[in-house]
């Protein structure tokens, strides 16, 4: 079967800024997930084996052909199906020679490719894309439609290892579950990012990139999650251990000097009573000196040691990044309207209108297939967009809204930079402290907002919104948790529980809206908003 090699893979941004560092690792053939917190490189690494990069140092080696699915596909542009799919040149060729041109250079284009067209719509028809013609340009294509269709294009090349990052992004249950069938009858070598929980589990192992080193985990995501927690408890109860360590040592250093502190004083005065001459008391002062000052030393190794031991259990110790949010400001009266619409129109969507209320600070869930225009209704609410027919009013109050990009941050400032010119009344002793709850510390204030990682980004942008004058009533959010490793997905979980106005969600992800509270599921589908 085929295999990905590493061997003492390095590799550093042109600013020097270092990646991996003499990383070693194989990836068997069969399903594996890679999972890390974001910025940890993961993507990086999949460039890296596709050939997108260049190691610094060290090789990587993949067997056999190779499809790669990047998670920056284009969402936008002219080019037609075909020519995304690659068959383009081939449909040509064989429309020319059906037509009567036998030029040679038809038949070189065509190769063994005769059932080229029959091949591509199995694939289409095997992710949900049956009803898409080959000349639609992908303008007119939705998100989810685009990934899958990048997935069909990587498949139809019968690759032998194959790439995915974030492949569940902006697909529909549907979509998500023709995904999970494809993957579950791959038989080459599958190397996957994703925080989707569902298809992780579907993996026959899990790899953690960690520490600079890749571990790998037998069985699926929920056998690693409940081997990673096995693990924190065991080395929690490591760091308690070593912490009652060293106060016990240092306790214990305490109680040696002041009992020699004690018998100094006391020998002291027994040899000035005792009338010994000079150099004698000298030299067993000296002796009582040197026996405390060994003493002394031989506690402060111990202390030392215990210290050592600590430092060793901490670094075992992964550090949970939990956000820990307060925002009264942001509360919403119950029951206040803050959006009314009502036969909402909008170039052919919803069909005879669509009615939309949204009262505080309720949670509503806004579901559907991709395509069906779940986007354009949250632009319509925000204000983006006007409609083509009915009415609506908006309450007085600031609505916020977190795209699939999360393109509300300036990239050329840095962290700091877009919080002040979101909050400028803020003091910037205040800003710094906000920002540190965000989990940005030191010199991570300073960080361009153009090479956050996605979670880095996600909270930046958080704090920008919520923290923003005057602060947010309705907070609309798009896929927010794409891009989102599990440690990200969870502080926007502890953000949105922090925030006490209403909001409107697009997500596919069941596990995070079941854990964000839903008061309100609707469904948009066939034009019909239920």
């Amino acid at each position: 079967m085929s295999e990905i090699v590493l061997s003492g893979l390095s590799f550093s941004w042109p600013d020097d800024t270092p990646v991996f560092d003499h990383l070693s690792a194989t990836f068997p053939g069969g399903r594996t997930g890679l999972v890390a917190p974001n910025g940890s490189g993961k993507t990086t690494l999949l460039k890296l084996v596709a050939g997108a990069l260049k190691p610094t140092t060290g090789s990587v080696t993949a067997d056999g052909t190779l499809g790669y699915l990047p998670q920056d596909l284009p969402l936008s542009g002219e080019p037609s199906v075909a020519e995304i799919l690659g068959v383009a040149p081939v449909l040509r060729a064989l429309a020319a020679v059906e037509s009567g041109d036998v030029g040679e250079e038809h038949f070189t284009t065509i190769g063994t490719d005769w059932d080229v067209e029959e091949r591509t719509r199995a694939q289409l028809d095997r992710l949900g894309l049956a009803g898409i013609g080959l000349d639609r340009t992908l303008s007119t294509l939705s998100g989810g439609q685009i990934v899958s269709l990048g997935l069909a294009a990587q498949l139809l090349k019968r690759p032998d290892v194959l790439l995915l990052d974030e492949p569940t992004n902006n697909l529909d249950a549907e979509a998500r579950r023709k995904l999970y069938a494809v993957l579950d009858d791959w038989s080459g070598c599958l190397l996957v990012v994703s925080h989707d929980r569902a298809l992780l589990d579907r993996m026959d192992r899990i790899a953690e990139l960690h520490g600079g080193e890749i571990r790998f985990h037998g069985g699926n995501f929920t056998a690693y999650e409940e081997a990673v927690r096995a693990a924190r408890e065991v080395a929690e109860k490591h760091v308690r251990s070593a912490e009652q360590e060293v106060k016990r040592e240092k306790r214990e250093m305490q109680q040696a000097r002041e009992r020699a502190a004690r018998r100094a004083s006391t020998a002291s005065r027994n040899l000035g009573n005792a009338g010994l001459p000079k150099i004698f008391a000298g030299t067993m002062k000296r002796n009582a000196q040197e026996s405390a000052a060994k003493a002394d030393g031989t506690h402060a190794a111990r202390v030392g040691a215990a210290k050592a031991k600590l430092d060793q259990a901490e670094r075992e110790l992964r550090p949970e990044q939990k956000l820990s949010l307060q925002l009264p400001r942001t509360e919403v009266p119950a029951g206040r309207t803050l959006f009314l619409g009502e036969g909402l129109r909008v170039r052919g969507l919803f069909g005879d209108g669509a009615d939309l209320a949204i009262r505080g600070p309720e949670r509503i869930a806004l579901t559907g297939p991709n395509g069906a225009g779940k986007s354009t209704l949250l632009r319509l609410v925000q204000g983006h967009l006007e409609p083509d027919g009915g009415t609506l009013t908006r309450a007085d109050g600031r609505i916020a809204f977190l795209s699939q990009r999360l393109d509300l941050l300036d990239d050329d400032r840095s962290v700091a930079e877009n919080l002040a010119a979101a909050a400028p009344a803020l003091p910037a002793a205040q800003r710094m402290n906000l920002l540190a709850r965000f989990l940005f510390r030191g010199s991570r204030v300073h960080l361009p907002a153009g090479v956050l990682s996605g979670g880095e980004r996600l909270r930046a942008t958080l704090a920008c919104v919520l923290f923003a004058e005057p602060a947010p009533q309705l907070l609309l959010l798009d896929e927010p948790t794409n891009n989102l490793d599990l440690v990200g997905t969870g502080q926007l979980v502890s953000a949105l529980a922090a925030f006490r106005g209403a909001f409107v969600v697009v997500s596919h992800d069941e596990r995070f809206l079941a854990e964000i509270g839903i008061d309100r599921w609707l469904r948009l589908a066939d034009g019909r908003l239920r």
